[in-house]
């Protein structure tokens, strides 16, 4: 491919994603994939330049363009290069005409910008929010140990504050790995091990991960508590739940068992386990406003009543995390996102809706205190943004 058709094609891989975002379709990578499985002439070269167009018309966008085009002149107007090939040739965007409109930049929609500044972000830790993501992985200690794996990596380095993180070059092909086909590697980012952490579970207690999605949190749960004990893994999504038996196979978890859950009808699925568990975790629904390095799109996908209904969703999964818990017990409460809406106003609501409960001190080897909980954000803690808060149950 032409530079020119390079060009034309990050456009209309553009304007799919930008409908995609507005109608709740496909991710900005799945359309990506389906392009080029169709135009067999892109080689590697052509698919990974066009790519890195289409994520950085995506990430200069603040609000959601009109279209393809209108994104892809932020580009032109930064980098020359890109701007020559809007030269009109065969199979190349037609030229910039005089004042052509384009996308407004920024880092998001201004509503949500407003939001997030309300919450305590501004300035670079705003613009970092739209920045690129490490690749981090964990390694699980019931197969090996970080100081093995990074003497058997050379291309690898420790991650700075996650005691089993490693990091691994952008685009390394982790899944031809022997380590990670052995079990030893679990893609995770820092930040998701580090909040992890909060739940300090210990070998043979009792623990739900209410909102397990494909497991993540779960496996490190298991290599936490030494593979004793019994975690239960919840989800009300049967796809994702589902890849959590191959990987708890494939990483030895042996304490993982896993049950698919109704909405609304949680509590009568998990009457047995009712004021019995150790410890809760609840990895709750969130607008992903800390995940943006890695999802940039997804800035365009939200709306102020899609982050209402996340709210009242994740209330709700604290009241049934509540009904788990024993006397005593603790429930750890996570959301990637930087929004104080769905974080410290979220524990600050369960606590008035819950006489009995009360928030703990909570340190961990990244983040900063922030309400009732620690927040850790891309920009100082070079990690996905996250907010956890830990809560005790009443003896």
């Amino acid at each position: 491919m032409t530079p020119p058709a390079r060009t034309q094609a990050a456009i209309e891989l553009l304007d799919q994603i930008i409908a995609a975002a507005r109608e709740s379709g496909a991710a900005a990578d799945t359309l990506i994939a389906r392009y080029f499985a169709t135009r067999r002439y892109a080689g590697s070269k052509d698919r990974r330049a066009v790519r890195e167009l289409v994520y950085a018309a995506i990430r200069k966008a603040g609000d959601r363009p009109e279209n393809g085009r209108a994104a892809m002149l932020l580009v032109a107007d930064a980098d020359p290069e890109v701007a020559a090939t809007f030269d009109g040739s065969t199979h190349a965007p037609a030229p910039i005409a005089k004042d052509e409109p384009r996308a407004r930049a920024g880092v998001a929609p201004q509503w949500l910008s407003k939001a997030l500044r309300a919450s305590g972000l501004d300035g670079a830790a705003l613009t970092d929010l739209a920045g690129r993501a490490t690749l981090d992985l964990r390694v699980n200690t019931l197969i090996s140990d970080r100081a093995t794996v990074l003497a058997t990596l050379p291309e690898a380095e420790a991650t700075p504050h996650a005691p089993d993180g490693i990091r691994l070059p952008t685009g390394t092909n982790v899944e031809a790995l022997p380590l990670f086909n052995e079990g030893a590697l679990e893609v995770q980012d820092e930040g998701s091990q580090l909040v992890g952490l909060a739940m300090q579970a210990k070998p043979g207690e009792r623990i739900v991960d209410l909102c397990a999605g494909a497991g993540g949190k779960t496996l490190a749960l298991a290599a936490t508590m030494k593979n004793e004990g019994v975690i239960l893994a919840c989800d009300t999504d049967r796809n994702r739940l589902s890849r959590l038996a191959p990987r708890a196979t494939r990483a030895g978890a042996t304490i993982v068992e896993s049950r698919l859950l109704n909405p609304t009808r949680e509590i009568e699925a998990l009457s047995e386990w009712a004021g019995r568990a150790d410890g809760v975790l609840v990895d709750a629904p969130c607008s992903g406003t800390g995940t943006w390095r890695r999802n940039p799109e997804a800035r365009w996908r939200l709306t102020p009543d899609r982050v209402s209904r996340l709210q009242s969703t994740q209330q709700q999964v604290l009241s049934v995390a509540a009904t788990l818990v024993k006397p005593g017990g603790a429930l750890v409460y996570i959301v990637c996102s930087l929004l104080d809406a769905e974080g410290t106003d979220q524990v600050s609501w369960f606590l008035n809706a819950h006489p009995g409960w009360t928030t703990e001190p909570l340190t961990l080897p990244a983040g900063a205190k922030h309400g009732h909980g620690v927040r850790l954000e891309p920009g100082r803690d070079g990690t996905d943004g996250f907010f956890v808060a830990r809560l005790r149950a009443a003896c």
